[in-house]
């Protein structure tokens, strides 16, 4: 089964429920591992039977470089069955795509097309409803058995049936839908927001040119991972003493702000292309923009959160002024040409978000994992136990995001500006440089110059991912010690050894060496289930509360960057925002991507039907044990970030362990 045939849909704007297309799994649960074993510790019967259980896996996992829409980064050559999405998934996320699609007709009007389309969803909404209840009472019946009956194998592959035939029925009505989406010319924020009928506009709509909820996207957004300390700024950004003063008042100064690590910068030269030089003609949206700023931030010397200083809408000082932040409306040309800078900023970020933060070094990266410890780890291996259940999902999530971004003329292709070849290099590019070790949380943190808090107290991602994080660590590290005695154990792992291998080779994950000690070991796999799970939910689910509404936030501009003052109004402003098409296609997109929490941290299940748990060990999962532990630090950490939120300007939600998903599945 290659890659292109597990997942078909038009090559149109209205691929976006690619998703949905792929038939979920009907596998049944594999034999229980009641304890697994090192390599090393087994007989010669038991290590035969591994080698050839590796061997059958390799035939099935296989590494390709040269994937149609991206090119150069390692990933299957096919999504095996095994990797196909679970039946309870795919229900919940059809539940969430019907919603979504529902909101597309409504948003047409009274129009025949949209009319019938409602009446075609409400059938499909019962007839989902019928199946999800049949479903459940399966489940609920078949709790726990390891060899079922045919009569519910059958009736398992009718609900699966079932469920495929929705998905392709959704992805019709959603096509059709797109053909008769019509956008005007002339744009208006009202009109961005009559697009949310049957679901709620978002509240980032109430702080549309809001500058504290600008700054607070960089520090608890779709993005947080690009904010850093700036100790001077680089000469491409020329600001001023004065300018600084002129913005922050005259008892602050670019010399104290950065001397008390109060002085922040955001800059996107890494777009690279992704930032075009110029406008980009497409055929479903006409003309878009990106461009690569910077933008400095900084710390009141009596205040807690960060605030915007200034903008430059590109790397060339020579051609893009600085634009100072203009509180109010009464300059109307300032003002208005600072609301149109950061809004320039606002796309770079998106584009920045969802070809690197998001698709290469959270779902791509978990592929890789996926691919070699299926090929390198037996299934008896103790972190292929593991991490099993932290990289589901991600080959068949991953196959639907390449062709739903990365494809032609596909939600991808609508939604970002530069073309499409563009962004698939650039993505591949980013996922290679991605270095494993430099990235991990702690190091990246203090690359960043962020990990000081009292120099940067507001900072919610970083204080909440630090608490998942060391839950992590500390359940990986009681987790290893069961099986790993110490060091000479490590070193003695042929399987973990080969994977280390396969990892840097086969898989180019850079930075990825030998592994050697027991607190290495510990700290690669933390960061493994870490950005599948932790990390992907924090750039995942801001999606659909922020990246749904595009006057706040859009992957391309319908006009240039601002270049002056000189001309900008209200009224100018709005034409800088993406067409309704691409408007239309981010609620659908991230209305769904952002909808579905499944199987939360903490949970460790087979990805077959009756779905029973695959940590069994007494020494793991015994009461009191190291499982029972993890889930009560969890437990705690949610209570923790609840209460921190009780006290928050703005709660962040997305780090909360309930709303973790164990590995990186939407």
């Amino acid at each position: 089964m290659k890659r292109r045939d597990i997942l078909k849909w038009s090559a149109s704007a209205g691929a976006g429920l690619g998703v949905l297309a792929g038939t979920p799994s009907t596998a049944t649960a594999a034999v229980p591992v009641a304890r697994p074993s090192l390599p090393q510790k087994t007989d010669l019967v038991d290590a035969a039977a591994r080698r050839l259980q590796l061997i059958a896996q390799q035939a099935v996992y296989v590494w390709t470089d040269a994937h149609v829409d991206l090119a150069g980064v390692p990933m299957g050559v096919a999504v095996p069955p095994g990797e196909l999405p679970t039946l309870e998934h795919q229900l919940k996320t059809s539940q969430v795509a019907v919603e979504a699609v529902t909101n597309l007709a409504a948003s047409l009007g009274a129009s025949p097309v949209a009319t019938s389309s409602l009446q075609s969803l409400d059938a499909l909404r019962s007839r989902l409803a019928a199946t999800q209840a049949s479903f459940a009472s399966l489940a609920a019946q078949n709790a726990g058995v390891l060899n079922l009956p045919a009569t519910v194998q059958a009736l398992l592959g009718t609900l699966t049936s079932t469920a495929s035939d929705i998905a392709t029925q959704l992805k019709q009505i959603h096509a059709t839908l797109v053909q008769a989406a019509q956008g005007s010319s002339t744009r208006t924020v009202a009109q961005y927001d009559a697009l949310f009928v049957t679901l709620p506009r978002p509240a980032i709509a109430q702080s549309l040119h809001d500058d504290a909820a600008f700054a607070a996207m960089r520090l608890s957004g779709p993005n947080p991972m690009l904010i850093a300390k700036a100790s001077t700024l680089p000469a491409k950004f020329p600001l001023s003493d004065a300018q600084y003063r002129q913005v922050m008042g005259a008892d602050d100064s670019l010399v104290d702000a950065a001397a008390g690590g109060r002085l922040y910068l955001l800059d996107y030269e890494g777009l690279g292309a992704i930032a075009p030089a110029g406008p980009v003609s497409k055929p479903l949206t006409g003309v878009g923009y990106c461009c690569a700023p910077i933008a400095a931030f900084a710390r009141p010397k009596s205040g807690r959160s960060l605030v915007p200083v200034a903008i430059q809408c590109g790397q060339d000082p020579s051609a893009n002024p600085i634009f100072l932040r203009v509180g109010d409306s009464s300059n109307a040309e300032a003002y208005w040409a600072w609301q149109s800078a950061k809004t320039a900023v606002q796309v770079a970020d998106f584009n920045y978000h969802e070809m690197f933060v998001h698709l290469g070094r959270t779902h791509l990266m978990s592929e890789a994992f996926a691919m070699a410890t299926q090929r390198q780890l037996a299934t008896a291996h103790p972190l292929n136990r593991l991490l099993s259940p932290h990289l589901e999902g991600a080959m068949f999530i991953n196959e639907a995001a390449a062709l739903i971004i990365m494809a032609p003329l596909t939600t991808g292709d609508v939604i970002l500006a530069a073309p499409i070849e563009t962004l698939q290099g650039e993505c591949g590019r980013d996922r290679l440089a991605y270095d494993f070790h430099a990235s991990m949380l702690p190091n990246d943190l203090k690359a960043r110059g962020v990990d000081n808090t009292d120099q940067l107290p507001d900072y919610p991602y970083r204080d909440d991912a630090l608490l998942v994080w060391n839950a992590i660590q500390q359940w990986v590290s009681d987790y290893v010690a069961v099986y790993y005695a110490g060091d000479a154990d490590v070193v003695g792992d042929y399987e973990l050894k080969a994977w280390a291998a396969e990892l840097s080779a086969s898989g180019k994950v850079k930075g990825f060496t030998a592994i050697t000690t027991r607190s290495q070991l510990v700290s690669v796999v933390t960061a493994i289930i870490f950005n599948a799970s932790a990390q992907h939910a924090a750039v995942n689910f801001p999606q659909s509360d922020i990246m749904t509404y595009a006057p706040f936030s859009a992957g391309t501009g319908g006009t240039a960057a601002p270049t002056t003052t000189a001309g900008q109004s209200q009224a100018s402003w709005p034409q800088m925002l993406p067409s309704t098409l691409a408007a239309r296609e981010q609620i659908l997109l991230f209305h769904i991507l952002g909808g579905v929490v499944y199987r939360p941290l903490g949970t460790y299940l087979d990805n077959a039907f009756p779905y029973l748990p695959v940590l069994l060990d007494p020494a793991i999962a015994g009461p009191g044990g190291p499982l029972d532990r993890f889930r009560a630090a969890l437990a705690a950490i949610e209570a923790t970030i609840q209460q921190r939120n009780a006290a928050r300007t703005r709660p962040y939600g997305y780090l909360l362990p309930s709303r973790i998903p164990s590995s990186t599945n939407i």
